[in-house]
């Protein structure tokens, strides 16, 4: 699994694992997702574009897929500032 972090206003950060063509997304909110059947190829050009926009690569890959599914894990407003503002620092 490989952690991308940039900046984006609603997203803090997404995980992708090639191997499992799966993702997880916590938003800034709070709120965490996590799907699967993530296209391979999607994954590939998240990691090798930097320049790409977080918001762009979800809605674009995980929410107007058909094919992938999503699942609910939860929000935590508080701790997810706290890893933003410590991801951030460092």
């Amino acid at each position: 699994p490989q952690i991308v972090i940039r900046n984006s206003t609603s997203i803090g950060y997404i995980v992708v694992d090639f191997a499992t063509g799966t993702a997880s997304v916590e938003f800034k909110s709070g709120q965490r997702y996590d799907y699967t059947h993530v296209s391979r190829r999607a994954i590939l050009n998240l990691l090798n574009n930097p320049n790409m926009s977080l918001g762009f690569w979800v809605n674009n890959n995980l929410l107007k897929n058909d094919r992938v599914k999503e699942k609910f894990r939860y929000a935590h407003k508080h701790l997810a500032n706290f890893v933003y503002c410590w991801a951030w620092k460092y």
